[in-house]
């Protein structure tokens, strides 16, 4: 049997000029997911901004944009702190860096390319925005090292994927309040849920090689563990739905996303790594989910 990998070089990576590949490949662009899931709490906060329709489909076309962009920037940064870790792992022996189709220099020229398009979007948005932008690259510099060092990666991964929660809000209210807070508590409850689910793929190889997560950690109670995450991301969602004044239907809408949570915790079976791939793909539609019940809520 093929080790178990996430790398997809087919359809539109594919397609691509021989020598843009690997560089597609160390942005993720195979797989859309991270840069969804980068995406969608900033989508909840733009429309929880409540701007005019012309404002919001601009910010939402920058904010996605930026998505993919810093996505990729941050699996350069990743890779380049974890390349000779990659090797041994098998999931991630393929990435560009670990086998030797991207060299070091390289990859650093790509990431200076992305982090200054990035900059031309930042400095389009509001100054509280321009501000939370430049502070989201301490994050991104350092969540590669978290797993060396805490059992809560994961933690970190949800205040750095999550940070679109108060960036989105500030980029369209020019402030930040009690309901950006628990925007981006409900998107770090969430990205904590879901990227567990993402680590029992690495579980077994992780232990050999030292690094460390939540799927480690919690093993077999996982499941209990990812409903608290999920059940804490409903609740503080719900919350800002209540301080934001959103409409009843708000919390009626909730029930979408609730149910495909639920079902991720039912589903779960931490031994099948093409298993946990599916259901963390699942939480794209858990995220738009959200978006369309911010939506009901503003009718």
């Amino acid at each position: 049997m093929a080790p178990h990998t996430d790398i997809v070089a087919t359809g539109f990576v594919a397609r691509l000029p021989p020598g843009w590949r690997p560089y597609a490949l160390l942005m993720r662009l195979d797989r859309p997911i991270g840069w969804w899931l980068l995406f969608l709490p900033g989508l909840w906060s733009l429309l929880f901004g409540r701007q005019p329709a012309g404002r919001t489909a601009a910010l939402v076309a920058m904010f996605l944009l930026g998505a993919i962009l810093m996505r990729g920037a941050g699996c350069v940064v990743n890779d380049i702190w974890d390349r000779d870790l990659d090797r041994r792992v098998s999931r991630t022996a393929g990435r560009p860096l670990a086998a030797g189709t991207v060299t070091l220099r390289q990859a650093l020229l790509l990431l200076a390319a992305l982090l200054a398009i990035s900059l031309v979007i930042l400095l389009m948005l509001a100054p509280a925005a321009r501000l939370l932008g430049v502070a989201s690259l301490l994050l991104v510099a350092l969540y590669p090292a978290a797993k060396r060092v805490t059992w809560w990666p994961q933690m970190m991964l949800g205040f750095t994927f999550g940070w679109g929660a108060p960036m989105g809000y500030a980029a369209a209210s020019g402030r930040l309040d009690a309901v950006a807070a628990a925007l981006y508590a409900a998107a770090i409850a969430w990205i904590l849920g879901y990227d567990t689910i993402y680590a029992h793929q690495d579980r077994e190889d992780d232990a050999l090689v030292g690094i460390r997560s939540t799927a480690r950690l919690f093993g077999d109670r996982s499941r209990p563990f990812l409903a608290i995450c999920y059940g804490a991301t409903l609740a503080l969602l719900a919350l800002a739905g209540h301080l934001a004044g959103l409409a009843v239907w708000f919390d009626v809408a909730l029930i979408l996303p609730a149910a495909l949570l639920a079902w991720q915790v039912v589903a779960l079976d931490i031994d099948d790594p093409a298993l946990c791939l599916r259901l963390f793909k699942v939480n794209r539609d858990v995220g738009l989910a959200v978006a369309l019940a911010v939506l009901v809520g503003r009718m």
